[in-house]
């Protein structure tokens, strides 16, 4: 007998955003109990499962086998309802994709995570994104929340595609209730709680050659993805920071650069693909975050693992095809 594939909902109960998103899920929907599973009590909806985790989230590996290895359960993604902490303290509702890819393999990673690696990014990115703007417009949120995609970081370390859907950024914000209420609907209605339409669920063959996009450079804020994951057509992959490509210029112009940059575009795009089966991976590159040289070397490298590099412009004549 096949073992059953699962969703998973990974709570840091020791997170009030974490736990508010989780408790107006379990209020609404007929959750049944099942007990501790690694002394963490869990509950399941459907072919849905919530683990709630006490102590912290971002070293919490490889969440999906161990709980096949508890189960005999397959979990095919996780959603990690969080808080989101900024130094500008600017309130906001984000979504961001997990993973180090930029750190030297090996390194010990300040928040979690495998250094040299990122997970499958979940392939509900841009589909929650176009979410959380419709639901977000008109409400009373909108005078006190903006919208951010974050770029790829943190931990922790999973072989299935996952994603953070956070409320920042400070304490004063982290508890705000109707936050929590909008982002457990999106999670609800995304996950289809209620209904067989699941929202950004990756199909290998209706999907086939759709475009998938992958961002090089720009702020930990990503306005590049910001602006195209809310075109319709695009998926969304793995989004590096000008800081996840760092670059050493080689005293010998005729050699590329050192650094762990081509290591971090080859991780974000492996992981983008095994996400995205049968998907048209693209990346897109702000120019303005790097220098020339910089500029060629991602394109050279680009172009040696023949994945197209596209310009804004290129992207919407591919998506009027």
């Amino acid at each position: 007998m096949a073992s059953r594939q699962v969703s998973m909902i990974a709570v840091n109960a020791g997170d009030i955003a974490s736990y508010n998103q989780a408790k107006y899920l379990l209020k609404k929907f007929d959750w049944q109990e099942l007990g501790e599973i690694e002394g963490k009590i869990a509950y399941q909806y459907n072919d849905i499962r919530m683990w709630m985790f006490e102590g912290g989230i971002l070293y919490e590996d490889n969440i999906d086998m161990r709980w096949q290895d508890n189960t005999n359960e397959i979990v095919t993604e996780v959603i990690f309802p969080s808080r989101h902490a900024a130094a500008s303290g600017k309130p906001s509702l984000t979504l961001h994709p997990i993973g180090i890819p930029h750190l030297e393999v090996g390194e010990t990673p300040p928040f979690g995570g495998k250094s040299g690696f990122a997970p499958p990014p979940s392939t509900r990115l841009s589909s929650w994104w176009k979410m959380l703007q419709s639901y977000y417009a008109n409400t009373d949120l909108a005078n006190q929340f903006e919208l951010t995609l974050e770029v790829t970081h943190h931990g922790p370390w999973l072989d299935v595609p996952a994603l953070f859907i956070e409320i920042g950024s400070t304490e004063a914000t982290w508890p705000n209730e109707d936050a929590a209420e909008l982002l457990a609907e999106i999670i609800a209605d995304g996950m289809a709680f209620e209904s067989e339409c699941h929202i950004g669920l990756w199909d290998s063959k209706e999907n086939a050659d759709d475009l998938v996009l992958v961002t090089l450079g720009g702020g930990h804020y990503a306005p590049r993805a910001n602006k195209l994951a809310s075109l319709d057509g695009v998926w969304l992959g793995h989004m590096l920071a000008t800081y996840a490509l760092p670059f050493v210029k080689s005293d010998d112009e005729t050699q590329p650069p050192g650094g762990t940059w081509k290591q971090s575009i080859d991780s974000a795009i492996s992981a983008t693909k095994q996400a995205f089966p049968n998907g048209r991976i693209v990346c897109s590159m702000d120019k303005k975050a790097f220098r020339g040289w910089q500029r060629q070397a991602i394109r050279n490298h680009l172009a040696e693992i023949s994945i197209p590099l596209l310009t804004t412009k290129q992207i919407l004549e591919e998506l009027a095809k």
